[in-house]
């Protein structure tokens, strides 16, 4: 059984205590040796992938089909059938392709942290077996698991109690990922391990998340496009919060392979 093992069994019996203060000053200090490098790294990203998406929409409808009238109707339009199904597979889609590129941030949040080296590499370091497949089962899983529950909701005029629902799930998943690539867990079990170790602290982690995200919204009160320097302050509360909860192995990778999806 290894240090992060003993941990859990330490949290599974015990409790944790987390404080806000030493998440947060540990949160933003790291932020602030990877807000540049992230920040770059988000903008080229989506903005590519905004390209992509742009161009794949207009060669199926066409450019002249996107009128103020028909922008309106789209916005009113109920999903049935197979547009339902579409849109349903689009969204987990793109849930599972941005997966293993939002962990590269934690991975270069990590190298900041023990003072290494980091590069644009760092951010597609998961885009690599055996990591790929547990990170990919995971958000496939949870995605499916959400994104299903709240259309149902939505279906049925209960698209509040859809939401909060969802929140809940990424809420009580929310550690799942970091699981994965920093404890070596498989799918299931870091799921399950997830909701186990956010059940004992749950409000003040939704604080901490809380303050992550007015943080991260901080870029949209100077300038729009600053909130891609600000948003990799998640990331790095992600971080702090898993290293104050849990902490980090001090092994090589090469010496711990992670388990295969289950």
């Amino acid at each position: 059984m290894n240090r992060t093992q003993q941990r859990i069994e330490e949290i599974r019996n015990n409790g944790y205590q987390l404080d806000f203060s030493n998440v947060f000053n540990h949160a933003f200090e790291n932020y602030k040796k990877i807000a540049l490098y992230a920040g770059l790294i988000i903008f080229v990203f989506y903005f590519l992938l905004g390209v992509l998406g742009s161009g794949i929409v207009i060669s199926i409808f066409g450019i002249q089909n996107f009128t103020k009238e028909s922008l309106e109707n789209l916005q009113n339009l109920k999903l049935s059938g197979d547009s339902f199904i579409i849109y349903m597979a689009s969204m987990v889609l793109l849930a599972v392709f941005i997966a293993p590129f939002t962990a590269g941030f934690l991975k270069m949040a990590d190298c900041a942290d023990k003072d290494e080296e980091f590069n644009v590499a760092t951010i597609f370091h998961y885009y690599k077996l055996p990591y790929l497949t547990n990170i990919i089962g995971a958000t496939l899983l949870i995605s499916i698991i959400s994104i299903s529950i709240s259309t149902a909701m939505e279906s049925i005029n209960l698209s509040i109690l859809g939401s909060v629902i969802s929140l809940g799930i990424s809420l009580f998943t929310y550690l799942t990922i970091p699981l994965i690539i920093f404890g070596n867990f498989n799918v299931i079990d870091a799921i399950k391990t997830s909701f186990m170790v956010v059940s004992k602290q749950p409000f003040i982690l939704i604080a901490l998340l809380i303050v992550a995200g007015l943080a991260a919204m901080v870029g949209f009160i100077g300038c729009c496009i600053g909130v891609i320097f600000t948003l990799p302050f998640i990331y790095s509360m992600t971080y702090a919060i898993y290293c104050a909860i849990i902490g980090i192995d001090a092994i090589e990778e090469s010496n711990s392979k992670p388990n295969i999806f289950l």
